[in-house]
């Protein structure tokens, strides 16, 4: 796709690498100008509990040892985030939805 530099440069720095990616986001005012810059190239907006839920039961991946492992149960969450109070599925659901203290390392 043919863009200009500084829409892609944001593109990138919200992780939206590929068509059809997804990210969760701290709604604060860098991130909200950011988002105004590539407005026609994407959607955003706030997930509902349910949405959160579906994506990241369906499309959930985790981060180990630098290589990305699908989330398929609590074990490799509360691995990597117990220290972090996460131990399984529902606690990083609810970590992601409410924008809790841990948000970036379970996003």
């Amino acid at each position: 796709i043919k863009m200009a530099p500084k829409p892609r440069k944001v593109l990138q720095l919200l992780r939206l690498r590929q068509l059809h990616n997804g990210v969760f986001l701290k709604v604060n005012k860098p991130i909200l100008q950011m988002l105004k810059l590539v407005q026609p190239y994407v959607t955003y907006g706030y997930p509902s509990l349910k949405t959160v839920k579906e994506l990241v039961y369906k499309r959930g991946f985790a981060k180990v040892n630098k290589q990305r492992i699908p989330i398929s149960d609590n074990s490799i969450i509360s691995t990597k985030l117990g220290e972090k109070g996460l131990y399984g599925m529902e606690d990083l659901i609810h970590e992601i939805y409410t924008v809790g203290p841990h948000f970036k390392q379970a996003s």
